[in-house]
């Protein structure tokens, strides 16, 4: 701007140099432009001399905005020089932006490519231990960014327009896995979701104590394989309720004389315990291990969650004789039934002989246990998900 200003004065001074010598006026330009004075025969004064001075002495060519600050005045030929390599000159950008694969996770040594449009040839950068790259010195046109690695889909961006000294940051690129690696990852982590949900599900307990391990808050939970289920049915075997429970059981029956073909005493007491627990362990193996790996099904109750209290109370009450196959389908209950029965068959191997009571005890015993199986759904649907801890915050109801 102080350039601008002083445009008036400096004009004026050049004007009337020229007019009074045209040797000044060369001599003035050689000075400030740093070149070498050409060889001029100084003008004569005579009249014959003027119209050479006319054609001496045009006016210097108009000031540009572009002119320094400091004082003096540039020679015509010298600003003309400057602006044309300023327009030749076009400010570089950058383009830079950060690549993840479907979870999230930063993918590091994927290789990022700019494809000109022009006939520029292509650049190419590794992203990062971050998963980012940064193209810099790229001069502006329209460009398309590729991005390839390893086992995810190849990845390309629709033409884009860089300006003069732009620094274009790209959206988050985030990679596909392949088809190839989606069939393999799919056939290789079905055990690993399922053991996923088998640990969430050993978690759930009513009023933080009491196991509830069969019932799955996912309606679509995928299948347990036999190992699971044989994992499952042990820890229920094992927890500290499951020998709390009999000893309470075995000291109710005791203090009653019930089956009192074992006695009293200390002796008593761990028979009536044992076979209490024993009825709990062989019913628990045989109902939801042994025979859900047989018939390919799964011992978990499914939430419902949803629909009428009729509805609800309906399915409920069917779980005891149907269930879902590994399949993912409703067939009938095979491995509750029958192993309700053969839990109840094998306890007459060590009840008192005059308590057995053959077949009868068997039959009475395993409807007891099929009819407990039902009510245990209808309260696991009404009740049970509102006293325990541990259950998914957002539960996948049944449809």
């Amino acid at each position: 701007m102080q350039g601008l200003r002083n445009a008036g004065p400096i004009l004026l001074t050049t004007l009337l140099c020229t007019m009074l010598s045209p040797y000044a006026h060369a001599q003035t330009l050689s000075r400030q432009s740093g070149l070498t004075s050409p060889s001029y025969p100084i003008p004569s004064t005579s009249a014959a001399a003027i119209p050479q001075i006319a054609t001496l002495a045009p006016l210097p060519t108009p000031l540009h905005d572009d002119l320094p600050e400091a004082p003096g005045q540039q020679s015509a030929n010298f600003i003309s020089s400057d602006a044309s390599d300023s327009s030749d000159q076009q400010p570089s950008g950058s383009i830079s932006g950060t690549v993840l694969d479907p979870s999230g996770a930063q993918v590091e040594g994927a290789l990022v490519s700019i494809q000109f449009l022009d006939s520029r040839p292509q650049r190419t950068l590794a992203t990062d231990a971050t998963g980012s790259f940064n193209f810099t010195a790229i001069n502006p046109g329209t460009f398309k960014v590729a991005v390839v690695s390893s086992g995810f889909a190849n990845w390309v961006s629709s033409a884009l327009v860089l300006q003069k000294g732009q620094l274009y940051e790209l959206p988050t690129i985030t990679l596909q896995l392949s088809s190839a690696n989606t069939n393999v990852d799919v056939n290789f982590t079905r055990h690993d979701i399922a053991e996923e949900q088998v640990s969430l599900e050993e978690k759930q307990r009513v009023l933080g104590v009491f196991p509830n391990f069969y019932v799955s808050y996912n309606w679509d939970a995928v299948p347990l394989s036999s190992g699971q289920k044989f994992r499952l049915a042990l820890r229920t075997a094992y927890d500290p309720v499951s020998f709390a429970i009999p000893a309470i059981i075995a000291g109710t029956e005791q203090s009653q004389d019930t089956f009192s073909g074992y006695g009293q005493g200390t002796a008593g007491y761990f028979k009536r315990f044992g076979a209490s627990y024993g009825d709990g362990f062989i019913g628990n193996i045989l109902g939801n291990a042994i025979l859900p790996s047989v018939f390919h099904q799964d011992p978990r109750y499914f939430y419902k969650g949803t629909g009428t209290i009729r509805s609800r109370t309906l399915y409920a009450l069917s779980t005891a004789f149907i269930c879902k196959g590994d399949n993912g389908h409703w067939q009938p209950n095979y491995s509750f039934i029958l192993g309700n029965f053969a839990s109840a068959g094998i306890s007459n191997l060590y009840y008192p002989s005059s308590d057995r009571n053959g077949a009868g005890l068997t039959i009475r015993n395993g409807l007891i246990d099929t009819a407990s199986g039902a009510a245990s759904s209808l309260i696991q649907e009404f009740v049970v998900k509102r006293l325990s801890r541990g259950i998914p915050k957002n539960p996948i109801p049944g449809k």
